[in-house]
């Protein structure tokens, strides 16, 4: 059998089991290079080529840089900030969707979604509007923006270093631009007008996988809550927490009204999911006492660990508060909060501790580690603390990376490399977070596929393939030819992975347009444009964040996406050939 055939019964079957996922995607590809190398289709070097490239730097960097950013509560102080500053309900929601895709553009499309999910529920809920008729469009407007620059989604980056095996230049940081700017705004005008109209009226379903708690948070000087009642500070209604009790002074107040008026000074006990009690520091002006006299106490600061640890019999702490037990002193750790499956109304100061209560505990990894057999670690929620110190320091070295690598001062794989050490040396981050952060899966589909596009080049069979598909689309021009490599490859984004579809597509698209007297250029950007937009289904990754908490079906999305990508096809083929001409 001559290599081009070996090759296209490869293509083949990689295909196939990208499509069911029979295998995951990442298995697939290694099985794919391990193939090509076996069967002498490429040496060693070449198939490896892919994992040293600076495509592959490049996305793991700005997976890194992303958690930077999230871990300095960065893109949750922009959504809050919205949604704390409008009044009209109906402006926020699409101001945030507009900042969504704004974001986007930059950072992760997942987890933009998962950072703005509660704040639209929240101002969903406040303005009487039903959930399901945020959530999706707060998906879609994430993946919206992702095809404004190179670095919005890893689609488009692995497009931009997949160009040039093929002998096209790489995607400018900007480029993608003068057709994603057009697409993001027809889009968000779809989203604003006519989706609400076709989605369902249900209400949301926050389930949070993080356990419930009981803490204790003081108002600070400044906070917003100031001179507000508990019904006006919307500490249930927008974040998600219920104020058992109020301490003021010496005086208690258990299950206090809603028209109660908050002080400075006052000390909450608050009860609800961990995400939400972390994110009330940081954006309600309230404070943890036992962490601020840790603090005073301790002076440390560096790898602060973040755990859930269960309280195990024969516990010195067993039948005591956590002051009368001198767990700050005994630990050197603070305690922010508690939890117990019988529901309590007491403030976290007053309970005794009981066997199987669990606590979330705060501090020095190396203090964590120490804290012996009666008090057992459940998990590390360190990835859910943010730290609002860290912002300027993580905005700066994210700006910065992409100012130099957008403007071609240096190239954009040097400027985030530079950043990512910079954040490391500053402990923005620690090393063991940063590899966490890093999408392995997607790193090595990326890195195998580059080595497969090597040899699809070398072995002719994109030749006799591109030869083929040229004789059914001559007869389509230029237009039916960028319509009909559009439309396949949206068809391929549903069952696959964008970026495997874009690699398969992309060495297709460029033959056939060689073979053909065309330009590359515009298919290879219609291409990218039509692998980051995936709205028919729901298995794009941010469509899966909202799928559970809108209560949607199948249908829901195929119903509501089907008109985005219709919409999304539309403005393309018109922009596209304008901007880059057959």
């Amino acid at each position: 059998m001559d290599p081009v055939t070996i090759l296209l019964v490869l293509f083949i079957a990689a295909l196939v089991l990208f499509a069911t996922e029979w295998l995951p995607v990442d298995v697939t590809a290694l099985g794919l290079l391990s193939a090509l190398m076996l069967l002498g289709l490429l040496s060693p070097k070449e198939a490896f080529a892919g994992f040293g490239s600076d495509t592959v730097l490049t996305l793991a960097s700005l997976f890194i840089l992303t958690r930077v950013l999230l871990r300095a509560g960065v893109i949750e102080w922009v959504g809050a900030a919205l949604a704390r500053r409008s009044k009209n309900a109906n402006g926020t929601l699409r101001a945030l969707l507009g900042t969504v895709a704004g974001v986007s553009a930059f950072t992760s499309n997942t987890a933009t979604t998962a950072v703005f999910l509660p704040v639209v529920a929240g101002v969903s809920r406040r303005a009487g509007i039903p959930a399901s008729r945020v959530l999706m469009p707060l998906a879609f407007a994430s993946i919206l923006g992702g095809t404004v620059t190179v670095i919005g989604t890893s689609t488009n980056l692995v497009v931009s270093g997949a160009l040039p095996a093929s002998g096209q230049r790489p995607l400018g940081f900007f480029e993608l631009a003068w057709v994603g700017l057009p697409v993001a705004i027809m889009g968000l005008a779809y989203l604003f007008f006519v989706a609400p109209r076709l989605l369902p009226a249900r209400d949301a379903v926050l389930e949070d996988s993080l356990r419930a708690y009981l803490a204790d948070l003081t108002v600070a000087a400044g906070s917003p809550l100031v001179g507000q009642t508990l019904r006006e500070s919307g500490l249930g209604r927008d974040h998600g927490l219920t104020v058992v009790a109020v301490r003021r002074a010496a005086e208690t107040v258990y299950a206090p009204r809603p028209d109660f008026d908050i002080r400075e000074g006052d000390t909450l006990a608050v009860e609800g999911p961990t995400e939400r009690i972390l994110a009330s520091k940081n954006t309600l002006g309230v404070v943890s006492k036992s962490e601020q006299k840790l603090q005073a106490l301790t002076g440390e600061a560096g790898d602060v660990r973040l755990v859930e640890a269960v309280v195990m019999p024969g516990s010195p702490l067993l039948g005591r508060t956590l002051r009368e037990s001198r767990f700050r002193e005994r630990y050197g750790l603070s305690v922010l909060a508690l939890h117990r499956r019988d529901k309590n109304y007491e403030r976290l100061g007053r309970m005794r501790v009981r066997v199987g209560d669990v606590l979330l505990i705060q501090g020095q990894g190396e203090r964590v580690g120490a804290l012996g057999e009666h008090l057992v670690v459940l998990g590390d929620l360190t990835e859910h603390q943010r730290d609002f110190r860290r912002a300027p320091a993580a905005l700066l070295l994210f700006g910065g990376a992409v100012v130099l690598g957008g403007f071609g001062i240096v190239p954009l794989a040097v400027a985030v490399v530079v950043a990512v050490a910079l954040s490391l040396a500053l402990r923005l981050i620690t090393p063991e977070e940063a590899y966490g952060a890093v999408e392995w899966p997607v790193i090595v589909l990326v890195a195998c596929m580059l080595a497969f596009g090597t040899a699809f080049e070398s072995t002719g069979a994109a030749k006799v393939l591109t030869g083929a598909i040229s004789g059914v689309l001559e007869p389509l021009g230029p237009y039916g030819l960028l319509a009909a490599l559009f439309a396949v490859t949206v068809a391929l984004t549903q069952p696959m992975s964008n970026q495997a579809a874009a690699l398969v597509m992309l060495p297709l698209a460029i033959g056939t347009a060689k073979t053909l007297g065309y330009d590359p250029r515009p298919f290879i950007i219609g291409i990218t444009v039509a692998a980051s937009n995936s709205f028919i289904t729901p298995l794009e990754p941010s469509c899966m964040l909202v799928y559970g908490p809108g209560r949607y079906s199948f249908l829901d999305f195929v119903r509501v996406g089907a008109g985005l990508t219709a919409v999304t096809f539309v403005v393309a083929l018109l922009v596209i050939p304008r901007v880059w001409p057959f």
